[in-house]
């Protein structure tokens, strides 16, 4: 008897536990869902300033296809990753093979440029630190833009030459190519070019071509930019609205539709974050082994293609976008020469 009590004591307790727990556990869920997601502060004047200074006193232009393809740090990865495969691809042809792959039109406009998509892809912690900076704070992006022209301009490193013009509407700087079909990418020291010396961004990768020691500016090459004018996404299709501080693209706002970073001025209350612009099904794969330690991913149909693992459904970039990670160490690796977009133009260029 005094066994059968015991028993029946025991299965009593075991059904008050299995009965309670389910509400316990749920409780648990419950206010691991409620708990929202962890938002990034904003940067400051200063930090905006930092990062913008390796592009700040390029052409428009050129300034709004770095900040539209920044928004795609995957896709800067794919494509110089597939650009330095296509060496034996030139001008017009290779036209042709960009405008067929799944990128963005910012992406395939850089492709005229391999030294600056090169760079992006190195530098890429600074890449995509400075996509998620212009998805959050596009105006404040664009007025660390000016800020930092005007003081390269009082430093007297910035002025009208043979390869482009600078000019003012108002207190607005405006750089543009002296020749409407040739382009020339700066080279200078963004640590040094400004003036005063500013801070380097944590483990940044000086790129070949694009940098130049010392505290003046200098021009190389330019891009000619024939072979792929016949493209929606080319050079002549991109520029930038100072006024509405937007980027232009065909004669519109450009919008990026990148789920990569999450728009924390644009909070869903339904259901969570929206990303840079409208969404495009599909998600995120992780690069596994090949060259310096990735793998090139394959589009799918419907989808942008991803470069990164890390990322959750609301699109927040972890990992590769954290300050003072350089992309893949040092090294420098491929990119160097210019693939097409109608061959080089002699530079003419010199120290000023």
């Amino acid at each position: 008897m005094k066994f059968l009590k015991q028993s029946l004591s025991l299965l009593l307790s075991c059904c008050l536990i299995l009965a309670t727990a389910p509400g316990g556990f749920a409780a648990q869920v419950n206010q691991s869902v409620a708990q929202p997601p962890v938002q990034s502060a904003q940067q400051t004047p200063e930090q905006l300033q930092q990062l913008v200074a390796p592009i700040a006193l390029y052409p428009d232009a050129l300034v709004a296809q770095i900040l539209a393809a920044a928004t795609y740090p995957d896709q800067v990865v794919e494509a110089d990753r597939w650009l330095q495969q296509q060496t034996d691809l030139k001008g017009e042809k290779l036209g042709q093979e960009v405008d067929r792959q799944p990128w963005d039109p910012s992406v395939k406009a850089l492709t005229e440029f391999p030294s600056v998509l090169a760079n992006m892809d190195k530098n890429l912690s600074w890449t995509s630190s400075l996509g998620d900076a212009y998805v959050n704070q596009q105006q404040d992006v664009m007025n660390a833009v000016q800020v930092m022209r005007d003081r390269a301009e009082k430093a007297g490193n910035l002025k009208s030459t043979s390869q482009e013009n600078v000019s003012k509407q108002g207190k607005t700087i405006v750089i543009e190519p002296a020749d409407p079909e040739v382009v020339y990418v700066p080279e200078y020291d963004p640590w040094l070019v400004y003036g005063e010396p500013i801070g380097i961004w944590p483990g940044w990768y000086s790129y070949p071509g694009l940098f130049l020691a010392g505290p003046g500016i200098a021009f190389g090459f330019g891009f000619g930019i024939g072979f792929f004018g016949g493209f929606g996404w080319g050079w002549h299709s991109w520029g930038y609205d100072w006024h509405h501080h937007g980027i232009i693209f065909n004669h519109n706002t450009y919008i990026s539709h990148s789920r990569v970073f999450v728009n924390r001025n644009n909070f869903n209350h339904a259901g969570g974050f929206h990303g840079a612009g409208e969404f495009h099904n599909g998600a995120t794969r992780g690069f596994a082994g090949g060259q310096h330690g990735f793998a090139m991913p394959h589009a799918q149909s419907g989808t942008h293609s991803g470069a990164f693992s890390g990322f959750n459904h609301g699109g927040v970039a972890r990992g590769f976008s954290a300050r003072g990670q350089s992309s893949f160490g040092g090294g420098f690796h491929g990119g160097g020469g210019f693939h097409g977009g109608g061959g080089f133009h002699g530079g003419g260029g010199g120290r000023r």
